[in-house]
């Protein structure tokens, strides 16, 4: 039942995905060839106002096909006779639409399940937060450059910058102070801590579960786009990467951990991954690389720069190497997840 949730899912993701394509599309005024649901053969179709829509066999995802690699036609509907803007706008749809998703996810997650504003809960002895005279009541609102707006990223921050000296800046009574903390190491744990724990979680009101919603997306977006940075620097292995195997196996293990505590719990726990795979994907799907939704932004940007079109076999030559780079890396990704977690 895990395995199937977490196919779902995932599948509703890039469904949602591909329905900001889509929705924009049709706003622009842009002919839609095909708006397909799963994957595969079609088990259902049906034409619609020029477009087809139909179900596809396998629950997996979904496409919006508008021709936006082909050569422009006489049709003044088709994407490539669009303005740039209006295509740039239909292009960046999908990712904007996994971050209304995640939002609309996690405000209903807040909702459900209370939120962790960055209040100190707790203060161990011997530790820098207590040497520094943070006391239990305090608001942790800055660590570095980073604003903070809700606990976990007190962790996040201190698991991205182990046994860095960082300036912190919290409220007490009222009044903000701002210290200089360098992490001790917990030789039992194995990692640098400050010392503080977190206060318990509080009943979110209409208000906050909305406040709290923008703070969980952007939990999740910085979250990514500082894993990426680790990758890319070296902090972090290629071969700790995820693919939709290591995905499917995590959904899987949430569920299980939480269908013990019922219902309630399950549908929490999946909302909440739906948060992280839907900012996740936004932001991969930004990344200015051949193939993806920001790789095409890039030569929207520039066809807007110098006034004309990049040639389109010239740009279907560099998403086909993109295309490639990234099956490539989807395989060695989906080895690594096997290997992982069957031997």
């Amino acid at each position: 039942m895990g395995i199937i949730l977490a196919i779902l899912l995932f599948s509703f993701i890039i469904f949602f995905h591909e329905l900001g394509h889509f929705v924009l599309a049709k706003k622009n005024g842009v002919d839609v060839d095909e708006f397909a649901i799963g994957m595969g053969p079609a088990i259902f179709s049906k034409e619609y106002k020029g477009t087809q829509y139909s179900i596809r066999i396998f629950p997996i995802g979904g496409f919006c096909a508008m021709g936006e690699d082909d050569e422009a036609t006489d049709s003044p509907n088709n994407f490539n006779n669009k303005s740039v803007w209006a295509r740039i706008a239909v292009i960046a749809a999908g990712p904007i639409f996994n971050f209304i998703l995640a939002f609309i996810c996690s405000v209903i997650v807040v909702w459900m399940t209370g939120y962790d504003p960055p209040v100190v809960g707790s203060v161990e002895e011997g530790y820098p937060a207590a040497e520094a005279g943070i006391q239990e009541g305090d608001t942790i609102v800055r660590m570095g450059d980073k604003k903070i707006n809700i606990f976990r990223e007190i962790n996040f921050y201190n698991q991205y910058h182990q046994g860095e000296e960082t300036e912190v800046t919290y409220v007490h009574d009222g009044e903000e102070k701002t210290v200089t903390l360098a992490p001790k190491l917990d030789e039992e744990l194995g990692y640098y801590r400050f010392g503080i724990g977190s206060a318990p979680v509080q009943k979110a009101t209409p208000l906050t579960a909305l406040q709290y919603g923008v703070y969980e997306v952007k939990f999740w977006i910085s979250t990514t786009i500082d894993s990426l940075k680790m990758l890319v620097t070296g902090q972090v292995g290629v071969d700790q990467l995820s693919g939709p195997v290591g995905i499917v196996d995590v959904v899987d293990d949430s569920y299980q951990q939480a269908r013990t505590y019922g219902g309630f719990a399950v549908v929490a726990q999946l909302l909440y991954l739906a948060v992280l795979l839907s900012a996740n994907l936004g932001v991969m799907n930004l990344l200015p690389l051949p193939a993806l939704d920001g790789g095409r932004l890039v030569f929207l940007i520039v066809e807007a720069i110098r006034g004309k079109r990049v040639p389109p076999e010239k740009e279907g030559y560099v998403h086909f190497i993109g295309i490639v780079v990234l099956m490539a890396l989807m395989v060695f990704v989906m080895y690594n997840d096997i290997r992982r977690i069957f031997f």
